[in-house]
């Protein structure tokens, strides 16, 4: 090997040449040493080093106890990624602690006598409030169906409260009331108590809902994101990320037209189709924020395994596809407010598909991946092109306030 070391009055003479190859000879023989203590294992082939070097510092970096660094509270806390998973692990989960909450599911298993129910609940804050499919109503009440559906129970129960700012127009609240009452029928549940609150004008932004939703569970499965196997058959139900670009889009903020809407609806009809196909179903989740990455991610952090999806196996439809180009965004993290991801055993996949396209809103369902042993913890993603990439969390939303 040679090298030109001239350059004028402060190129390096021979002596210094040789002083600094034989530095980073040794420089380098050290970083093996170490990379090899480390691993417990001998020096990787050519080529893989660089890979799980990475893998290692993801690792740790998981493994470390959460830390909130900020001093106060920004969007990407509410987001439903990185910084929202670090406030509710560091703050909330450190305070209220107990064997209901620490799975972090979207709604708590609960046995009151004889009787397995759940519990949920759900703020929304979305903006604009209404939107091409939907208005910040019927998702208030989708949404709370869903999240209770997804646990395995079949929803009964809403209360409904509202955080209204002065001001606002007593025609669009009666817009929102009647677009619930219509998703609560749709979704056969009833809203039976609620509150309301007004704050001055300029302390609000219109109109903000929580809901509250209580099931019952009807049956013996135990169904969460932990109970994921390697071999476990990956599957969505529908095409991904409609409700976060018609949001986007809807604020009119961005010189960019579409044909899309949002596919805001309720799932208990077709979960319940599913849970009668096969008892196989280890864990299910709607995929609103953070989309459907965050929900793999999640089944990867609980379970301790890892995640394999194949970018072309992943159902987006071309208006979401292009309109997320221009954005600049990844339709893998974008909000849903109408489709499911199902974990389901591998023998289990053929008969949870077919109940899933047998209901309307599953037409589109596909398998998009499936749990593997290794590594631990990592999303990965077949890519279109044959390579693979890592699917991590967001540290925010590139789409805030979404639902």
């Amino acid at each position: 090997m040679t090298a030109d070391h001239g350059g004028g009055a402060g190129g390096a003479g021979p002596a210094q040449v040789g002083w600094v190859a034989e530095a980073l000879r040794v420089h380098e023989r050290r970083e093996q040493e170490e990379r090899q203590e480390r691993r417990g294992s001998p020096q990787p082939l050519p080529g893989t080093v660089r890979e799980e070097l990475v893998l290692e510092r993801i690792d740790r970096a998981r493994r470390s106890r959460p830390r909130i660094k900020e001093d106060r509270i920004t969007m990407s806390h509410g987001a439903g990624g990185k910084a929202t998973q670090t406030l509710i692990e560091a703050m909330f989960l450190s305070e209220f602690s107990n064997p209901l909450l620490e799975p972090l599911e979207d709604a708590a298993r609960l046995r009151i006598g004889g009787a397995r129910l759940a519990l949920t609940t759900d703020s929304f804050v979305v903006s604009p409030l209404f939107f091409p499919g939907g208005d910040i109503g019927d998702l208030a009440v989708n949404g709370t169906v869903n999240d209770l559906a997804t646990s395995g129970a079949t929803p009964l129960y809403l209360s409904a409260g509202f955080i209204l700012e002065e001001g606002f127009e007593v025609a669009e609240l009666a817009r929102i009331v009647a677009s619930m009452k219509q998703a609560a029928q749709a979704a056969a549940v009833q809203i039976v108590t609620g509150d309301t609150k007004v704050v001055e004008r300029g302390k609000g932004d219109g109109c903000y809902i929580n809901t509250a939703g209580v099931g019952a569970i009807e049956h013996d499965l135990d169904l969460g994101v932990a109970n994921a196997r390697p071999g476990d058959a990956i599957i969505v139900s529908g095409p991904i990320g409609d409700h976060g670009v018609t949001i986007m889009l809807a604020r009119g903020e961005l010189d960019i037209e579409a044909d899309v809407i949002s596919d805001t609806a309720p799932l208990n009809g077709l979960v319940a189709g599913l849970l009668a196909a096969t008892s196989g179903v280890r864990a299910l989740r709607d995929a609103t924020r953070g989309g459907v990455a965050t929900i793999l991610n999640e089944i990867a952090k609980s379970a301790g395994v890892g995640v394999m999806v194949s970018e072309n196996d992943i159902p987006v439809r071309t208006e979401v596809r292009g309109a997320s180009e221009l954005l600049g965004i990844d339709p893998m993290y974008v909000a849903c407010e109408g489709r499911l991801v199902a974990v389901t055993a591998p023998e289990a996949a053929d008969q949870a598909l077919a109940a899933l396209r047998a209901h309307p809103l599953g037409a589109s369902a596909a398998v998009i991946g499936h749990v593997t042993a290794d590594p631990p913890g990592l999303v990965q993603l077949k890519t279109a092109f044959g390579g693979t990439r890592i699917v991590d969390l967001l540290v925010g939303d590139p789409l805030p306030r979404i639902c």
